[in-house]
């Protein structure tokens, strides 16, 4: 079973780093578990993704950018 939350990000972005420590948080809190894929070099995850990146996914859709709400991801994935 794939992981329910992903974190797209590329290199050298401050608030991707910031967002890995919240993912960790929420991971730690919920008991799901997590990844990171790194938009860099993809062509479709940049055009669609590229100016807002760090981005939060859950279940394959888009749940929040540039910062990871981490009281309401909670939230979101009891439902």
């Amino acid at each position: 079973m794939a992981d329910r939350l992903v974190l797209l990000t590329r290199p050298g972005c401050h608030l991707c780093d910031v967002a890995k420590g919240a993912m960790a948080r929420v991971a730690e809190a919920s008991g799901e578990s997590w990844h990171e894929v790194d938009i860099s070099g993809d062509r479709e995850l940049e055009g669609e993704y590229g100016d807002r990146i760090p981005v939060v996914l859950l279940d394959g859709k888009e749940h929040g950018y540039w910062r990871v709400e981490e009281d309401r991801l909670l939230r979101d994935l009891g439902r």
